[in-house]
């Protein structure tokens, strides 16, 4: 998981004196936000003046640990139905890859799991689910392009409850937050497995791309209005991406990390654990 953006820019700037505008502008550039920026500069500036840079690793370290939860929480599948996780965000962020991912991962722990193809927008999309589903070996329900998905993710809800399957895994169409009648249909999927059970969508979990920067947390706060979202799933890790967005809309939204992505085999996905990500950061 070698995206320690924040670790490189830190050492630019080891043992030289700097100020604390330069400071604040890095802390800005790995895509913390403005608000946690201002906060480490605040804590930074109790400890000494003019600014330490060996300080900067030990406070920002501390700020984050305390913003995250130790590990994300363990999903645990109602007896007699589906636990239902949806996966929403913005396209090209990696989601049908991650709700392959997020399916392998919990056949893994034993699980039954079904995996709801409600992306009949994007071509290919379906097929592109199909084709994980047979490398993994997990049942793929789908629809034909241009139906209704809303429609199709209450029957593969009343499929899996009627076979014990006890994850369902919705993959729904990539939407921009801009998009209004695109999100009103995210809206309908989330009403109408909620007619199934109260309880779900048990987790509405927004895909973010780790290189998307500061408009990841425009596209959480749209969304989380829309579905109230529970978690995010922090993709593209292993490339140039900062991981900083996930601070941002922790601080901002309270919705933290439950999964990262950190490559492109089906098990370079991982539950979120808050020493590993602090450490990969700083």
């Amino acid at each position: 998981m070698p995206f320690g953006f924040l670790k490189s820019l830190l050492h630019k700037i080891s043992g030289r004196s700097v100020n604390w505008e330069e400071i604040e502008d890095m802390l800005i550039q790995a895509d913390l936000g403005p608000t946690m920026a201002l906060d480490i500069v605040k804590s930074l500036k109790k400890r000494s003046s003019p600014p330490s840079s060996e300080d900067i690793m030990p406070v920002t370290r501390d700020h984050l640990a305390h913003l995250f939860p130790p590990i994300a929480p363990e999903w645990k599948p109602p007896i007699g139905r589906p636990y239902v996780a949806l996966l929403v965000g913005v396209n090209g962020t990696g989601k049908t890859t991650s709700a392959a991912k997020l399916a392998y991962f919990l056949k893994q722990k034993g699980y039954s799991v079904l995996l709801v193809a409600a992306d009949t927008f994007r071509a290919a999309a379906i097929e592109q689910l199909q084709t994980w589903g047979t490398r993994l070996g997990i049942e793929v329900i789908h629809s034909q392009y241009g139906s209704d998905a809303a429609s199709l993710c209450y029957d593969a809800y009343n499929s899996a409850k009627g076979r014990g399957i006890q994850f369902l895994i919705c993959d729904t169409a990539g939407r921009l937050h801009t998009k209004a009648n695109l999100m009103q249909e995210l809206s309908k999927v989330s009403r109408l497995l909620g007619k199934q059970d109260p309880e779900a969508p048990h987790q509405k979990l927004l895909v973010v791309d780790a290189t998307t920067g500061v408009n990841g947390l425009v596209q959480a706060k749209e969304f989380h209005q829309l579905v109230g979202l529970t978690g995010i799933i922090l993709t593209k890790l292993d490339g140039s991406g900062k991981g900083g967005i996930a601070v941002a809309i922790s601080q901002q939204l309270g919705i933290t990390p439950q999964f990262l992505g950190t490559g492109e085999k089906p098990t370079d996905f991982e539950g979120f654990n808050r020493e590993r990500f602090v450490a990969e950061m700083i």
